[in-house]
Formats: structure tokens, C-alpha cells, sequence
């Protein structure tokens, strides 16, 4: 009997997907399929644990089929993280015009993602102590101590690394060791080697005009491949949001949410305040924000449900150029760079609230030296965090334990961390955006006219 509600189990989420296929030949838009997935997916996920429970055998087995789908998708994404951020850097560098503009570009892009990841790490330990968050309060049950001994075990790849030695460890030694992701930091490493390249192009223009021009072309032809490898998985990501949301739904428990609603609420009130922080910043600049939140839904849609700054990068870029009106150039750097630096919501608001809830059992005074110092390690740390699941706790790792606050206590919210993390990534990817947008407009490399218009295409990255 047990089989045939598996198998039954199975049948409705292939019923499900039959429905979203049905609606992707009918040429419904991206953004309406993926808001369609996220909701069957709730609904599924809730129905199947309301029916059998979350412990159940017949929701176990069941969802090893559903992650064929959902966890499936997400690798697929990990594979083609490195080589999109790769190419995309060497892209940007290499095709900017005369590379007059690089450093200007490049300093923007860094300093608004660095400031405002300062900025979000203040949201965070305010956000934390209006809330009186205090790990004591936390359930430390068997899945939670099991989290916390996992991080203890990874502690040994940042512990005792002071802060210039945490900076030199992003350079790389072996860029082709880092392409296999065998360092926490490997993404930044890339990003590095990338970064030589694009401006070795640079420099060959100058020397041999004819050499740069065929590596030019040679690149080229690679970044629009692995931008097409992009496409064909984009178009299974309302299946494979589906899977993943059900999933979750399925498997979690209601005790566990109850039991750190106060916690989740903190965060989604720091994330939300962050992300009205980033339209004042446009404000501030000249842009009418309510133009930008019409045309940065598709990005912000996938970003929340596929948990993936970096798998995010063709909808970024393409919306910065399409409907921001910036150039391909600062659109390329911004999104590439805002996958692997200055995460607002996984490297700055989520390890400061960590660090303000477990001060306390450490027997760490809260003062204003302590959040001062704590607000300069998160900007500093921020660089390097992984835009792919798993980048928020090596951000918390590292901020930590450079506090010398215990890392273990952080495994206390296992049990929320992939609903926070949603709105984490979102944000993350919503702050690349908005540096994107802002160095274009000091650059002058941003066509108003484009972000005025109330013309707001279909991506291509996104089109069936």
C-alpha cells in the first residue's frame, strides 16, 4: 500500500508539471510560470504533509523521487555556475571600450556593494536586538546538534586566519584547481583569474591589435555557448521550483517554523528594510524607484525560488541591459561581481544577526566597539561568499569565528534556513542590480530613456 501512495504521490507532481508545460506552449510568460510553480508547489507540499506527515515513510520515498527534479535542477545550475562567472568577467573586461572606464566602473561597482552590505550588516544587528533574539532560546534537538558539529568540522578552512590572511587566501594559486570549487573561496579566486585575463586583452590591443581581436572572438563565441547552456536550463526552472518548493513544504516541520517564527520575522523585517534601503539609494540618484520594481521581477522571482545569486546572472545582466538601460559592460561586472561580493542578505544581515544572538551566551558585551567591529568584519568577509546554497553559512563561519564567537550555535536554525534563505538570495541579487544601476548613472554608461520606458520586454534567457 505504501508503494502505491509513492507512486501516486509521483503521478500528481508529473500532473503538475504537465500543467506548467501546457501553460509554457501557450507561451505564458517566465515570471507567470515560476509564481505558478511556487504556488502548486506550497499547495502540494502542504496537502502531502497534512495527509501523511512530515516523518512519514510514504513522504521519505516520495521525495527521493521529487529530487530528481528539484535537486537535479539545482545541480544543473551548479554546473554551469564557474564557467558563466568566468566568462562573463572575461567579457565584460575585454569588451569594454578601450577600457578608458574600467577602473571607474569596476571602484562603483565594488563600493556600492561593499557599502551596502555595510549597511544591511547594521539592519541585521538592529533588526536582531529590537527583537531580543538570544540563542539560549533556541531548541538545541538532534538535527540541530548534528548541524552544529558540521560547522565545527568546516571551522578548520577559516580558523585562525586573521583578516589580511582571509583576503590573501582569495588569490589564487591554482585558478584550474579553483574551476572545481575545491576552496570555500574558489568562486572569488575565479573571479580574480578572470579578471587577469579580461585585462591581458586589454593590454594585447595595445601590443598585437590582431591577436586580441581572434581571443576576443574566440571568447565571444564561448560566452554566448554557455549563455545558450543557460537558456535550455532556465526552461526547466518552474519544474524544477515545483519539486523544490513541494519538498520543503513537505519535510518541514510546523514545530520547527513556530518554534524561530520570531527569528524568521526578524529577518524578513531586516530583508525588507534593506531592500527599501536599495530604492532610496536609487532615489537618491536621480531614478524613480516604483519604474525599477516594474522591471526587476523576473530576476527577483528566480533569485527567491531557486536560492542561487549566481544561477541568476542572464537574468540580471539581461535585465540591466533590456529594461535598466545599462550598459552591457557595467550589467556584466555588477552581476558577476554581486554574485560573489557584497551579498546584503546572505553576507551581511544574516552572519551579523547570528553574531548579535549568540554574543550573549559567550559572555560578549553588545557595546558600540563590538558592533563597530562586527559591521567592518562583515563588509571585509563579504567578499568571497559563494552566490550558490551553502555561501550564508561560510559567510556566518567566517564572521564568527573571527569574533571568536561559537560557530556551532549557529546550526539552531536548520530548521528555516531554506525559507530564509529565499528572501537572502533575492536581495543579494536585487542589490547587484541596483549597483548596476547606479555606476551606469556615475559612469554615464545608463540610457534613461531605456529606464523610463514603460516598455518591458520578455528576457530572452526566460522565453520557452
Amino acid at each position: 500500500m505504501e508503494t502505491f501512495f509513492v507512486i501516486l504521490n509521483i503521478a500528481v507532481l508529473a500532473g503538475l508539471a504537465f500543467l506548467l508545460y501546457v501553460m509554457q506552449k501557450r507561451h505564458v510568460s517566465f515570471s507567470k510560470r515560476v509564481f505558478t510553480a511556487l504556488g502548486l508547489g506550497i499547495l502540494l507540499g502542504i496537502a502531502l504533509q497534512w495527509i501523511y506527515a512530515a516523518d512519514s515513510e510514504v513522504v521519505s520515498k516520495s521525495m527521493d523521487w521529487y529530487s530528481l527534479l528539484g535537486s537535479g535542477y539545482v545541480r544543473l545550475l551548479q554546473m554551469i555556475v564557474i564557467p558563466l562567472v568566468m566568462v562573463s568577467i572575461i567579457t565584460a573586461i575585454m569588451n569594454i571600450k578601450g577600457g578608458k572606464k574600467l577602473g571607474k566602473i569596476s571602484v562603483s561597482v565594488l563600493l556600492t556593494l561593499v557599502l551596502t552590505t555595510a549597511i544591511a550588516a547594521a539592519v541585521g544587528i538592529a533588526s536582531a536586538t529590537a527583537f531580543g533574539l538570544n540563542a539560549n532560546d533556541l531548541l538545541n534537538g538532534e538535527a540541530e546538534q548534528a548541524r552544529g558539529e558540521a560547522l565545527e568540522s568546516r571551522l578548520g578552512d577559516v580558523e585562525g586566519l586573521t583578516l589580511p590572511q582571509q583576503i590573501l587566501s582569495f588569490i589564487p594559486t591554482n585558478p584550474f584547481e579553483d574551476m572545481t570549487g575545491a576552496r570555500p573561496s574558489s568562486t572569488l579566486a575565479v573571479v580574480i583569474f578572470s579578471a587577469f585575463i579580461g585585462l591581458a586583452v586589454l593590454s594585447l590591443d595595445r601590443k598585437n591589435a590582431q591577436q586580441a581581436e581572434t581571443f576576443r572572438g574566440i571568447v565571444n563565441a564561448v560566452h554566448g555557448i554557455v549563455m545558450r547552456i543557460v537558456t535550455m536550463i532556465l526552461r526547466i526552472t518552474p519544474y524544477g521550483i515545483l519539486a523544490l518548493i513541494a519538498k520543503m513544504m513537505a519535510t518541514t516541520e510546523p514545530a520547527g517554523i513556530i518554534r524561530l517564527g520570531e527569528f524568521v520575522i526578524a529577518s524578513y523585517v531586516a530583508l525588507i528594510v534593506m531592500f527599501i534601503i536599495h530604492l532610496v539609494i536609487l532615489l537618491a540618484f536621480g531614478l524613480n524607484p516604483v519604474t525599477y520594481l516594474k522591471k526587476v521581477v523576473s530576476p527577483l522571482v528566480f533569485a527567491f525560488t531557486s536560492r542561487s545569486s549566481a544561477a541568476t546572472i542572464p537574468l540580471n545582466i539581461e535585465t540591466q541591459r533590456k529594461k535598466l538601460g545599462v550598459s552591457e559592460g557595467v550589467a556584466n561586472l555588477s552581476a558577476s561581481f554581486g554574485a560573489t561580493i557584497g551579498q546584503n542578505g546572505c553576507a551581511g544581515i544574516y552572519p551579523a544577526m547570528l553574531a548579535v544572538m549568540i554574543a550573549p551566551v559567550a559572555g560578549v558585551p553588545i557595546d558600540l566597539p563590538f558592533i563597530l567591529t562586527l559591521i567592518g568584519v562583515v563588509a571585509i568577509s563579504s567578499f568571497g561568499v559563494a552566490g550558490v546554497g551553502g555561501g550564508a553559512t561560510f559567510a556566518a563561519l567566517i564572521v564568527l569565528s573571527t569574533m571568536n564567537l561559537p560557530v556551532a550555535l549557529a546550526g539552531l536554525l536548520i530548521a528555516v534556513e531554506p525559507l530564509i534563505d529565499m528572501g537572502r538570495t533575492a536581495l543579494n541579487v536585487n542589490d547587484s542590480m541596483v549597483a548596476g544601476v547606479v555606476t551606469g548613472k556615475v559612469t554615464g554608461e545608463l540610457d534613461k530613456d531605456v529606464y523610463d520606458s514603460d516598455d518591458t520586454p520578455e528576457l530572452e534567457t526566460a522565453q520557452a
